[in-house]
């Protein structure tokens, strides 16, 4: 169990937070809600870029336009959040976070998201631009348009994944094997080589999938 705050409490906090990053640290404090327990909070444009919000829980929380460079997401519970309107996570650490039923829409180009669970995420039209995806779960998570252009996706889980119109060109270490397991590649967009396989042992992947 978390230990919960006031909503009172989250603006001085990102008050004194603002001034440290204002100031370069000479004057405010690091916000720090590590663990803290916030679900189905509301926040909206508000910038906790190198906070340390560690094994929070934001689980369904809805958060526009908020910015998260460099923030510090190792282990946090962000199922069901709403990342949307722009918000920017890039170089954010969400190494082993769970994403289950996030929706990450125009965000986390540069993020770290190694052995996090994404399982069922909507990423449509997230930048994940050299993201590290390393032993991520993206099991039935939805990529609709996603740019993963150089995102490591070594190890990663992309059975039934909906990689619908994708931009996959110079994913590291993505192979023949993680693509067939996906549930579509319609109009996704591959390096020659691995394209060439799909067409090749898989080409039903890159057809439009019939209406469920």
């Amino acid at each position: 169990m978390g230990r919960k705050i006031s909503l009172a409490a989250i603006r001085e906090i990102h008050k004194e937070h603002e001034r440290w990053r204002i100031t370069g640290g000479r004057e405010g404090r690091c916000a720090n809600l590590s663990d803290v327990k916030m679900s189905g909070v509301k926040l909206s444009e508000i910038n906790l870029s190198e906070a340390d919000l560690s094994g929070i829980d934001l689980s369904s929380a809805n958060m526009w336009g908020i910015k998260l460079r460099g923030t510090n997401l190792k282990g946090a519970n962000l199922r069901g959040v709403f990342l949307m309107n722009s918000a920017d996570l890039c170089g954010a650490d969400l190494s082993n976070a769970d994403l289950t039923k996030a929706i990450l829409f125009n965000a986390g180009s540069g993020a770290n998201l190694s052995g996090a669970n994404l399982s069922g995420a909507n990423l449509s039209k997230a930048k994940l631009i050299k993201a590290n995806l390393f032993n991520a779960n993206l099991s039935n998570a939805y990529l609709f348009k996603a740019n993963l252009n150089e995102a490591n996706l070594r190890d990663a889980n992309l059975k039934d994944a909906v990689l619908w119109g994708a931009n996959l060109r110079g994913a590291l270490y993505l192979t023949i094997e993680q693509l067939s397991e996906a549930k579509t590649l319609y109009k996704s967009k591959l390096d020659f080589e691995l394209m060439e396989q799909v067409k090749a042992k898989y080409p039903h992947l890159l057809e439009k999938p019939k209406p469920t």
